[in-house]
């Protein structure tokens, strides 16, 4: 009976509600303490904490749940008073508690003892999802951070609630309903399971949109104003006619701004309704439009620049006096808020350090209809970077992001360098380029400075690639492994290692190709900032090849006979900054051995031999492709290269006019055969005349296979050294139509030359077109350019016996629209169709650039860090390959992309 008083005369002080006087509790009776000794909640009756004693459902230990609210042992506390309400908020705000409870079980004097009783919130085993498709649940779980552990509260199961209703609701089911119950886990102790069930019901898509009071725009081109809002179309493909709020209210302000830009600056939406056809569920929208008068630009003043003159400043606006009224011209003019590097009068103070200015036109008069303006400037003072920092690198060293910063502590603020500095981080490659996030920091504009950081999402930079496939006759298996961001300096540190050791900005690529018939190595390094000081790129690769004679229709190999490549190169990159520092300028040099032995496939003249290719390489290109070097949305990149090799003929005093001539005469005094008095041959081969060339006496036999080795022993000789040069242009534009549709505008030439005519041009180092672009494996050094919609290289020139040599002239144009699906760093996806026509030409004198080989077609690019870009393209060819008597279309053809520049 004594323990069962003790416990039920505990007092109670307060919960969650605060209580506003002590009562104690006897046996089920409420005795009230004397009238005098009350104490309500604002006159609280001060003590010394003397111990907290923690009750209730909690895995944390007593101490840390008394430090979490705030609370010590001998502080003096109210109470009823603040110091019990801040610990119940302080533990509130934590997430991790359901109720939480204060009582006093003793009081000694000054000292009072507390007991604070609390259950902990159950946390999460796991989540079953109904009613969609089990493709869709893990995205649903990672968005909603539905993984095991996770304390499940009101705010959760709130939260998750409303983002996937929302979710869905963009993508057209308006309806849609979920319900989420909580299931106890018997088998763990506070433990629950969410069931998920997710009623999408049927998608709602617009019928009609109905205009009521236009004159000035037909409904047509009302519709067309409105991006994210359509109705019912068959034909239409990249916009669905779904129904989102949001963007239907941010349409409606459009149609207001296309009557601004034709001069109705009066126009508005008198009112509009939505309404839902039940029985077709679908919606029709009705607009009222009231358009107003037609308003023309009357004088326009400025008024407190001081930095640029009036003239000045009007050369930037583009809008005179008389010209029709143009509300969002006006507005692009003096700040283009869709383009940040935009040619407007703010950019344009601010790239001078103006960060405080501020550009406003004010209407300050309207007779009839035409509109006065004021453009008042407020200049304020000049700002300068202070303190740039960034944050999220995790795996790149801060030295590697800091040398591409433009803004520098000290530096004159630039709107246009902190542009392209997003741009610079971008393009390295390691970072999500979507969630660069330039914060600026200490604003103070009485001491004119501002500070930078920059938020970056760290992605996954390296790749591996892994095929196996038939092709060529036999099983091909390749291995490929890019590391883009490491760092050599650490190959011997151990503890670098995580897996391998990375953050310097290197790139090592390792790739490795094989099969019955062939095997290829390669190696390759570059170091973007060699030395560390400067950018100056350093490269360098290494490769060795060896193939064997394979007969493709029986599948046999045949090792005695093989052509073995060895190739190696270094070259320096250097960033310029005239005229600007988007150029680069690049040297290289190069060299491959060439090595045939028996080796008769009639892809060369001799079987038996070798050459060797030395050669330099000099370009100069112009890159301000950006933000994201997967998806870029503007800029362009320009790029001319000439690659030349040295001169041999002018020195090696080789009469290659005559070379054919002398190797057929000495061929008489090789003990193979020679002229008797009378002339006649006498010989192995069988003669059949001989003629006269320049003072020679030349053989012409039957026998073939003493014609080809004597031309084979004239070409042995001829392309000993190889003697060449080749230039080439690149040209591409990236252009933001509409939304996030872009253009991609592509031009390329090349040409490849010879200094000695009487050399001729080297079968290596030439142009093969048409196909995917793609070249797994090629022995002459060929550069294969991809035009979709015809076979692999089939629109290279063939001679006269119908082999494709390669061709030493080429263009290419192409026109591509690019529509991202989404721009995540798991997974970039974006669809594309496109136009192409090229052709390839055997020398320069049949070149004709307007003879092109069309097509067009559609296609989709996936670019995953660990994969690279893997794609798909459909492509129609609208003629004939250039194959002699074939007149009939090629068609189409699929094309799968591996691994190309993008």
């Amino acid at each position: 009976m004594e323990k069962q008083v003790n416990k039920l005369n505990k007092l109670l002080v307060l919960n969650k509600s605060i209580q506003l006087f002590f009562t104690i509790i006897i046996f089920g009776s409420v005795t009230q303490i004397a009238a005098q000794d009350r104490v309500p909640f604002d006159q609280g009756k001060k003590y010394i904490l003397a111990d907290v004693d923690v009750t209730g459902k909690i895995s944390f230990n007593k101490q840390t749940v008394v430090t979490f609210a705030g609370l010590e042992k001998g502080q003096n506390i109210t109470v009823p008073g603040e110091e019990i309400s801040n610990a119940i908020k302080k533990l509130g705000k934590l997430g991790l508690f359901g109720e939480i409870d204060f009582y006093v079980n003793q009081i000694k004097g000054d000292s009072i003892f507390l007991e604070l009783n609390i259950n902990e919130l159950p946390k999460l085993t796991n989540v079953k999802f109904t009613g969609i498709k089990k493709g869709k649940i893990e995205e649903l779980i990672k968005d909603n951070g539905l993984t095991a552990g996770k304390v499940v509260n009101e705010n959760l199961l709130t939260t998750t609630k409303n983002y996937i209703e929302n979710k869905y609701k963009k993508d057209g089911y308006y309806n849609t309903k979920v319900a989420i119950n909580t299931i106890i886990d018997t088998t763990e102790t506070n433990r629950v399971k969410l069931v998920i069930a997710i009623d999408k019901g049927n998608k709602i898509k617009i019928n009609a949109i109905n205009f009521i009071g236009n004159s000035k725009f037909t409904a047509s081109k009302l519709r067309s104003a409105m991006p994210d809002t359509k109705q019912r179309n068959p034909i239409r493909i990249l916009k669905a006619s779904k129904f989102i709020k949001e963007k239907y209210k941010a349409d409606l302000v459009k149609i207001i701004d296309k009557y601004k830009e034709k001069g109705f600056r009066d126009a508005r939406i008198v009112s509009d309704s939505v309404i839902f056809n039940k029985a077709n569920n679908d919606l029709t929208i009705n607009v009222n439009i009231e358009e107003g008068n037609k308003y023309y630009f009357g004088d326009i003043k400025f008024l407190g620049n001081t930095v640029y003159s009036d003239q000045g400043l009007r050369s930037i606006l583009g809008v005179k006096k008389g010209d029709v009224y143009n509300g969002v011209l006006l507005e692009k003019r003096i700040a283009d808020k869709s383009k940040p590097d935009g040619e407007d009068i703010t950019n344009l103070y601010q790239n001078s350090g103006y960060l405080f200015s501020n550009i406003n036109a004010v209407e300050v008069k309207t007779a009839n209809d035409t509109i006065d303006f004021e453009i008042r400037v407020t200049e304020g003072p000049i700002a300068y970077f202070n303190k740039i920092t960034v944050v999220g690198n995790d795996k790149t060293n801060d030295e590697v992001i800091y040398r591409e910063l433009r803004t520098k502590p000290g530096e004159k603020y630039s709107k246009d360098d902190l542009v392209r500095t997003i741009r610079e981080i971008g393009q390295l490659g390691f970072f999500d380029p979507e969630a660069i996030d330039p914060k600026f920091k200490n604003v103070d504009s009485s001491a004119g400075t501002v500070d930078i950081e920059y938020n970056l999402v760290e992605k996954g930079s390296s790749q591996i690639e892994l095929q196996g496939g038939y092709g060529g006759g036999g099983f091909i298996g390749t291995l490929g492994l890019s590391f883009n961001n490491f760092s050599m300096r650490n190959i011997f540190n151990k503890n670098a290692y995580k897996p391998l050791p990375m953050g310097d900005g290197q790139k090592v690529s390792l790739r490795l190709q094989g099969s019955t018939y062939f095997q290829t190595y390669s190696l390759s390094f570059s170091e973007p900032w060699f030395g560390g000081k400067k950018p100056v790129q350093f490269s360098t690769s290494l490769s060795y090849s060896k193939q064997f004679l394979n007969n493709y229709s029986t599948g046999s190999v045949d090792k005695s006979k093989s052509f073995n490549i060895l190739s190696a190169s270094i070259g320096l990159a250097k960033r310029l900054t005239v005229p600007d520092d988007s150029f680069i300028l690049s040297n290289a040099i190069s060299f491959q051995y060439y090595d045939l032995n028996n080796y008769n496939t009639g892809l060369f003249t001799f079987g038996n031999g070798s050459s060797r290719n030395l050669a330099y390489t000099v370009g100069l290109s112009r890159n301000n492709k950006g933000v994201n070097p997967i998806f870029p949305t503007y800029g362009s990149e320009f790029s001319v290269s000439a690659k030349f090799t040295p001169p041999y003929s002018l020195f090696n005093k080789v009469d290659y006019a005559n070379l054919g001539n002398e190797e057929a005469y000495k061929l008489t005094n090789t003990g193979e055969g020679y002229f008797d008095a009378n002339d006649n041959w006498v010989g192995t081969g069988q003669f059949v005349q001989t003629e006269i060339i320049n003072g020679l006496s030349v053989l012409v036999l039957s026998d073939a296979a003493n014609a080809d080795a004597d031309q084979s022993k004239v070409d042995q000789k001829k392309f000993n050294w190889l003697e060449y040069y080749k230039i080439k242009f690149k040209a591409d534009w990236f252009t933001k139509i509409y939304g996030k549709l872009v253009l991609r505008s592509l031009g390329e030439f090349g040409f490849l030359g010879s200094y000695n005519k009487d050399r001729g041009l080297v079968p290596f180092e030439r142009f093969f077109v048409g196909g995917d672009g793609l070249a797994n494996f090629a022995l002459d050094g060929r550069e294969v350019i991809g035009l979709r919609g015809y076979p692999n290289q089939s629109l290279t020139p063939t001679d006269s016996k119908g082999a494709q040599n390669g061709a030493t002239v080429y263009n290419k144009f192409s026109l591509e629209l690019r529509y991202p699906l989404t721009l995540k760093s798991a997974a970039s996806i974006y669809a594309l169709t496109f136009l192409e026509g090229g052709a390839a030409y055997d020398s320069f004198k049949n070149y004709n650039p307007f003879v092109l080989q069309r097509s067009a077609g559609f296609g989709l690019r996936v670019f995953m860090p660990a994969f690279g870009l893997l794609g798909i393209d459909f492509g129609y060819g609208f003629d004939a390959l250039p194959i002699q008597g074939l007149t009939k279309p090629n068609g189409w053809e699929t094309h799968f992309i591996i691994g190309q520049q993008f």
